[in-house]
């Protein structure tokens, strides 16, 4: 008789220990009394009625979700592999609970024909050079849904755009060609610029006196001290000015024997 009460002790016991639960900080429990919803219980101890009650644990964390990679047209007809992480955070424990099956995996899904959808309608250059605004557009969409299942969307981020090898070398091809086009561009101007200069010099050496034969030394003291073996002769001024004056009125009498015989 003894061993029966002990027994019977025991079973109360386990039962009443049986409804003590300890809810983490970061989770809500949903409450179920007779498998109707009956309330919501805050991080802490908390009591419930075996068998006639049942505490569904929620994580209110903010959970990352990898939307696996999707095979995408985009606006242009390029075929592409996308894959986005979705971040989001259950707000309405109870919702959660009560409006789907699975909320992780509803949204996980959901997010994954979102994707599809939106960037269906972009073209390539735009899907790669319009990240953010996308992720923003598929959040909204996102968002919108998953409100009535109690789940704010906090972020979503585009990971990895993989374009077919064929397209890959295009694009190498397209961004070298680019480079080409700047680099004559950059060329171009550096010779006008350099151009420029070169009149300004002469303009300034044809005004200064002896500015000439300055430059015309310090040219030949720089070339004297390579040691390359080279030979130079060197005309005084004043021969090559009488020589050049020689010619000019050469040129002037045969100008106007010209004239006189016509």
């Amino acid at each position: 008789m003894d061993g029966f009460v002990v027994f019977i002790l025991i079973i109360i016991g386990l039962f009443i220990l049986s409804g003590i639960k300890i809810i983490n900080q970061y989770e809500r429990g949903v409450v179920l009394t007779f498998g109707k919803y009956s309330g919501l219980r805050q991080p802490g101890f908390r009591i419930v009625v075996p068998i006639i009650q049942r505490l569904i644990r929620v994580d209110v964390r903010s959970t990352p979700i990898d939307v696996t990679k999707q095979e995408v047209i985009t606006k242009d007809n390029v075929t592409a592999g996308i894959d986005a992480i979705v971040y989001f955070r259950v707000v309405d424990a109870p919702k959660a609970v009560l409006e789907t099956t699975n909320y992780v995996y509803a949204t996980s899904q959901f997010a994954q024909a979102a994707l599809r959808d939106v960037t269906g309608n972009f073209e390539l250059d735009d899907l790669l050079s319009k990240r953010e605004e996308i992720s923003q557009k598929i959040k909204e969409i996102v968002d919108a849904e998953t409100a009535k299942w109690g789940i704010d969307i906090e972020n979503v981020k585009m990971q990895n755009i993989e374009l077919p090898q064929d397209m890959k070398r295009a694009m190498a091809k397209q961004a070298e060609a680019e480079r080409d086009r700047r680099a004559t561009i950059i060329n171009a101007d550096g010779e006008k610029v350099a151009a420029q200069n070169l009149a300004d010099a002469a303009s300034v050496f044809a005004k200064v006196p002896g500015a000439l034969n300055l430059r015309t030394l310090s040219t030949l003291e720089r070339i004297s001290a390579e040691p390359s073996q080279k030979t130079m002769f060197l005309f005084p001024v004043e021969l090559i000015d009488a020589l050049r004056g020689s010619n000019a009125v050469t040129n002037a009498k045969d100008a106007v024997a010209t004239v006189v015989k016509k």
